[in-house]
């Protein structure tokens, strides 16, 4: 069965506000529930970016949902200390705490002074960096030099249930080269045709049989036309290719490369309909690929109608 989750944009929203829809999602119905890491948003207008390990304290807490987050260790996070943080709360809240993992964007990582690597160098460090948190949730005393250095570090409090590692991916050749290291995948929204693809690319480099996640980017509103333009205000910043959005520093970069961007145009980035009908059809064609943790995320403005909305219309329909 597939499980429908919330997804948590810290970008966006106060972590107040989003630790209360997150309990009002579990109310409506949603299974499981997923955050950003950001230390900047992607734009002023977005405006918000809290600390997500402080906030998954928090959200475990005061749910029973699962969670988890898309971090990038190995510049701004040293991977010890990601693997500590996980691993406190792995064993306070077992089994239900996931990680994924991604080579990151030079609008969070800048901020350590360090330099911001090609994405070759950027996928290696991240290789040493799962190697690093594996060993150590495994009780080894590690250490290792090279894109990252440890020295004699060991974790004394672990979970039973290590966390699950995912790794993030949006190209075919990435969600290749994560099946060789990876637990699973998480990749965004696609059309079939191209998500099939790169499905497969995941199976190909080794992640055959292993669970897929995927984070649906929805804009729903009471009209099309509120979808449309509430979405196009809050997220144009991201409607550009993975490998232009990795590079770019500030949210003021984000800003000014997305100048020409037009309401119209947020079709090809976000899944934009007022109808439940129509978004229940696009999570159907997700199920059918085959991923088994959904995570919607409303790029529109209200939240809680949205939550409620899916809760009482969608999920029931998708179960």
């Amino acid at each position: 069965m597939v499980a429908i989750g919330y997804h948590c944009s810290h970008e966006r929203f106060k972590p107040s506000e989003l630790l209360q829809l997150l309990q009002l999602a579990e109310r409506a119905g949603f299974h499981a529930g997923m955050c950003s890491d950001h230390f900047h948003p992607w734009s002023e207008v977005q405006g918000q970016s809290g600390f997500t390990w402080s906030w998954l304290g928090a959200a475990l807490q005061a749910t029973s949902l699962s969670l988890g987050m898309v971090c990038a260790p190995g510049q701004r996070y040293h991977p010890a200390i990601i693997a500590q943080a996980a691993a406190t709360l792995g064993e306070m809240f077992p089994g239900r705490l996931w990680c994924a993992f991604g080579t990151g964007q030079n609008l969070n990582e800048h901020i350590t002074g360090d330099h911001w690597l090609p994405k070759p160098q950027r996928r290696a460090r991240l290789e040493e960096a799962v190697a690093i948190i594996r060993a150590l949730w495994a009780g080894e005393t590690v250490t290792h030099r090279g894109y990252i250095t440890v020295e004699e570090a060991k974790l004394y409090t672990r979970p039973d249930q290590r966390p699950l590692i995912l790794g993030a991916a949006l190209s075919n050749e990435t969600a290749e080269w994560v099946g060789k290291w990876a637990d699973g995948l998480i990749t965004a929204a696609k059309p079939p045709d191209e998500q099939r693809k790169f499905i497969e690319s995941f199976w190909r480099g080794g992640g055959d049989g292993k669970p897929i996640y995927l984070q649906a980017l929805h804009g729903y509103a009471d009209d099309l036309e509120a979808a449309k333009q509430e979405s196009w205000q809050n997220w144009r910043t991201n409607s550009f290719g993975s490998e232009i959005q990795a590079d770019l520093k500030m949210p003021q970069h984000f800003e000014t490369v997305s100048r020409f961007v037009r309401p119209e145009d947020m079709t090809g980035t976000v899944r934009l309909s007022s109808s439940l009908n129509q978004h229940i059809e696009w999570l159907q064609q997700d199920i059918e690929l085959g991923f088994e943790r959904i995570f919607i995320h409303n790029a529109a403005n209200n939240q809680r109608k949205f939550i409620e909305d899916f809760g009482a219309k969608v999920l029931p329909q998708l179960a």
